[in-house]
This record gives structure tokens, sequence and C-alpha cells, in this order.
């Protein structure tokens, strides 16, 4: 039970960490943001400069500029995960005469998300050019808060389109900013937005299809083992019945492998599920994450942002149009045309 009690423990941490990000995110002044800096500080004075800037240099590497790191990890976490799937999972299931489709449906799955995953790292997200900058700048709105007219890009000398952002991984203004997204190793912006929510959601079900079928393997694998109708000695020697912890360390010691895949992949769709439920709530909103984060230092208000210049500024949300609609242009992006049609 000591291994259990620590891979539950772990998965908790890991759970605890994930939604204290989640909630953290967005904030100029967090906690967390305060915590990390002054861990920073403190550990500057016993490191040593040099492994400083040796680390520095990595993460800035690793982070701010273009890599196929992550989709390499990406590609080995797919593999690793399927490869268990196939040789242990897969095999159980055939011998227990599982249906078919059902043994398929991950595979089915995988093989959409992969389709998702190229459309929407080969795809141009909206890079912003001289030839297409003053069309796109007619494209939306200017709202007055985040996004105000005239203003040019100090790298790109191009005048900023309204809901478009410069990147600086990808050295270049994107229309309709939503993110940088290291594991495509592509900026999300208008011409890829719709494949990068349809990859998201099919790398969620992918995971729980994958999760679906292993739980149900193993809960077959209890029946048939009739451990779960089984008894055990006490320390006075009393009968006792088999309890969840007792059944959960007997399928740790008979699939050591399949009950931690089964742990990693629970893990990774209650995170993907977050994360994808996030997205679609921007999508049916007409967000994208980088409005969402800088509304939030202004607040919301149900009227205009055109008040006097001595009150602050309010943020308002003007490129909402209704739910089908919203959703409908994140896989159909606006043009000029369309626009003056409207």
């Amino acid at each position: 039970m000591d291994f259990l009690t620590l891979f539950l423990l772990y998965l908790c941490s890991v759970l605890a960490v994930a939604a204290l990000l989640c909630l953290c995110s967005g904030r100029q002044e967090s906690f967390l943001t305060r915590s990390v800096t002054r861990a920073g500080q403190v550990l500057s004075l016993v490191i040593p400069s040099q492994l400083q800037r040796v680390t520095q240099q990595a993460l800035h590497r690793l982070f701010h500029t273009r890599s196929c790191l992550f989709v390499v990890l990406h590609v080995a976490l797919q593999a690793a995960v399927f490869g268990e799937y196939t040789w242990e999972v897969f095999v159980y299931c055939w011998q227990l005469q599982f249906p078919l489709l059902l043994l398929l449906l991950p595979y089915l799955l995988l093989a959409a998300n992969l389709g998702c995953f190229l459309l929407c790292s080969r795809a141009n997200p909206g890079t912003v050019t001289k030839s297409n900058a003053a069309s796109l700048a007619k494209v939306y709105a200017y709202d007055g808060v985040l996004f105000q007219r005239g203003l040019v890009c100090p790298t790109c000398s191009l005048e900023k389109p309204a809901r478009s952002k410069h990147c600086s991984v990808c050295r270049t203004c994107v229309h309709r900013f939503d993110h940088h997204c290291v594991w495509v190793n592509n900026c999300i912006g208008a011409g890829n937005a719709g494949a990068f929510l349809l990859y998201l959601l099919s790398l969620t079900a992918t995971a729980g299809a994958v999760a679906a079928v292993t739980a149900a393997l193993l809960g077959q694998v209890l029946l048939l083992s009739n451990a779960v109708h089984g008894t055990y000695l006490d320390a006075q020697g009393q009968e006792q019945p088999v309890g969840i912890p007792l059944l959960v360390q007997h399928l740790f010691l008979t699939f050591p492998r399949i009950v931690f895949m089964l742990g990693f992949v629970i893990l990774l769709t209650l995170i993907l599920g977050g994360y994808c439920s996030f997205s679609l709530y921007l999508a049916l909103t007409n967000q994208t994450t980088n409005e969402w984060c800088k509304s939030r230092r202004f607040g919301g208000s149900p009227h205009l942002p055109s008040q006097p210049h001595d009150r602050p500024l309010v943020y308002r949300n003007i490129y909402s149009k209704g739910i089908w609609r919203n959703l409908k242009e994140i896989f159909n992006p606006p043009t000029v045309l369309e626009r003056k049609k409207k």
C-alpha cells in the first residue's frame, strides 16, 4: 500500500499544481508570480553567475524561439501510450472478446488528432504583412481599450490591425492572435484557430477513450478473478471483505504498467478537458486567450468603452455575435468583403 499511497499523493499534487496555475493565470501580481520571483532572487545568491547565464539561455531558447523539442516530446508521449495500449490492453481485451469497434476507437481518434495537428502546425496563422496589413485592419473594429487605432508594431513597422499581436517567438504580427503553442510549434491565429480547437477536442477524446477501454479491462479482470467478492484475514484472524484499496493494490501487483498508464491518461484527460472547456468558452464568446488575459485588467461592463478620459478604462467584448455565429467565425474567419456586406 505504500506505493499506492505515494502514487495517489503524486496525482493529487499534480492536480493541485495544475489548478493553482489555472487560478493564478492572467493576474499581473499573483501569489504564484511573487513566489517564483522571490525564489529566483534567493537562488541567484547561491547559484554561480555562469550557471545562471547558461540556464537563462537554455530557457530562452526553449520557450522564446521556435523549436521542435515539444513536438518530439508530444509524439513520444503518444507513441509510449499507444505502444502500451497496443501490446498490453488491446491484446487482453481481444482475448476477453471486447467489441472490435471499441478497441479501434482510440486509433481512429488518434488518426483524426494527427490530421488536425498537421493542419494546425502547417497552416498560416494569419501573418500580417505589408501587402495585407491595410485590408486586415478593416476586418475588425477597434474597441478603444485593448486595441487602439493607429498603433504601429515597433518590430514589424506595420500598423497593427485590431485583435492582432506581435509574437516574439515567430517574430511576426498575427491576425486575431490567440497564443503561441509550443506543442504544435506555431502561433494560433485566425488561420488555424478552428484546426487548433479540433486538435484539442480530438486529443482529449483520444485520452478519454484510452482511459475508458483500459478501465473497462481492469474492471473485467477483477470480476473474472473474483477479487471483488473475496475476503482476507485481519490482524485478529477475522475475515474482512476486500475493499477498494486492496483491489487497486491487487491490480498494481498484477498489471503495474497498465495501472500506471491508466493513472497518467486519467490525469492527462482531466487537464486536457479543463483546457478544452476553456478554449470552447473562448470560441463561443468570440474571445482569444490574449484578449481574455488583457481584459482581466480592466474588468467588465455592459456599457460601451466610450467613457471620459478621466475615468478608468472598462473593457467590453464588442466582437461577440451570438454563440452560433461566434463558433462559425472560428472555422470561417471573416474577410473585408463580408464585413462590408454587414
